[in-house]
């Protein structure tokens, strides 16, 4: 199962991020790009968003990548959904920095201007945990 969640992981591109300030959830709609191993998941956002000082003040976070724009066309029973349990951390390594960014741009060009922004930074969430649906009912929790 760990092989099929990486799988899908790198599939896909875009997530859903679920971020809590003060016991309040915030969802933001987010592109990603993972590592080799899937056990890290980077995304790019301005310093000044709601979602940046949330990862500040509780570092827990939550993702949701799915299929369901495959389903909407297909059987709708046979959607699959991805949930992300992680933490926030922040990189210091400039070098890493870059790379990112770099891969970030070759997988989502259409974000080079809001990629190169002054204001731009990176949200490095390594992955604790994934919770795979399978259609309807058939559920999978992977420890990571």
């Amino acid at each position: 199962m760990r092989e099929r969640v990486k799988a899908f992981l790198k599939k896909y591109d875009m997530c859903v991020l679920a971020t809590a300030q003060d016991g309040r959830p915030h969802c933001s709609l987010m592109a990603y790009v993972t590592d080799e191993g899937s056990e890290w998941i980077y995304m790019v956002t301005q310093r000044d968003t709601k979602k940046f000082s949330n990862h500040l003040e509780n570092p827990e976070v939550s993702l949701l990548v799915d299929n369901r724009c495959e389903g909407m066309t297909g059987e709708k029973g046979r959607t699959q959904a991805l949930t992300v349990h992680g933490r926030f951390y922040a990189l210091d390594d400039a070098d890493k920095c870059r790379a990112i960014f770099r891969e970030m741009l070759a997988r989502h060009p259409h974000m080079k201007d809001f990629l190169n922004r002054s204001e731009a930074e990176i949200i490095a969430v390594r992955v604790h945990s994934f919770l795979f649906l399978d259609g309807i009912s058939d559920a999978h929790y992977v420890s990571a």
